[in-house]
Parts: C-alpha cells; structure tokens; sequence
C-alpha cells in the first residue's frame, strides 16, 4: 500500500517534466525566425489522416483546419504534404539537388504566410498547392 502512496507522487512529477520537455500548442509555430520563441518547437494537433494520405488529403484537411482557425493543425497538415511532395526518385548524385515541383515551393509560401499570421495569404497559397498536387494525381 505505501508503495502506491509514494509512486502519485513520482508519477506526477513525471508528467509534469514530459510536459515540461515537449510542450504543446494549438497555434502555428517555429516555422521560421520570427514566430519562433523557444529552441523547442512545441508538438502540434495532428490532422484527421489515414496512414499512407496523399499530399492532396493533408492540403484538405490543412485547408479545413486553416479556414476553422486552427493554426497548429493546419501547420501539422501543410508540413505533413510538403514531407509527401519532397519523396521523389532522383538519379546517384543528385540526391543533393532540390525539388522542382512547383507545390512545394506552394506549400513553402503558405507556411510562410501562416508564420507570419497571414491566413488569407496561406489559404490562397494551399489553394494554389492542393490544385497543383491534384492535378498531379497527388
């Protein structure tokens, strides 16, 4: 019984130290210099994906997610596609080269634009992004 007394104790403090380590946050975040506040980015909502989602699918929900107002999913989701955008098969020796797929470069701005609390801006930027993925079959 006493065991089980001390182990609250301990089992409290471990929480508040996991949490203490990986902060969370509904909001966008560390995306560039200027949103960033702490060296820790804090862990974002994930967006509503199945396993193995198309990059159009994170765009969705990103979409949902921005229009709703919820920044910290949307920045999960947009992060999320640009991820599925960037795997690609490149020739040896150009696995250095960077992509030249113009919804990358999409994604980019928009999570510029959600960095910089532009929401119009990023809505316009996804938009142009999930229109380009689709019409890649992506």
């Amino acid at each position: 019984m006493r065991a089980v007394i001390l182990s609250v104790p301990l089992l409290v403090a471990c929480s508040v130290c996991a949490l203490a380590a990986n902060p969370t946050s509904d909001g966008a975040s560390n995306i560039n210099g200027q949103d960033t506040q702490s060296p820790i980015a804090p862990a974002l909502p994930e967006p509503n994906l199945v396993e193995g989602a198309r990059p159009s699918d994170a765009l969705r929900a990103a979409q949902g997610a921005l229009a709703a107002g919820r920044t910290g999913e949307a920045q999960a989701a947009l992060e999320m596609a640009e991820t599925r955008m960037l795997d690609r098969s490149v020739a040896l020796g150009q696995t250095g080269s960077p992509s030249d797929n113009p919804t990358v470069g999409q994604i980019s701005r928009a999570l510029q634009a959600l960095a910089g609390n532009d929401r119009a801006t990023s809505m316009q930027w996804l938009q142009s992004a999930l229109g380009s993925a689709t019409a890649q079959g992506l």
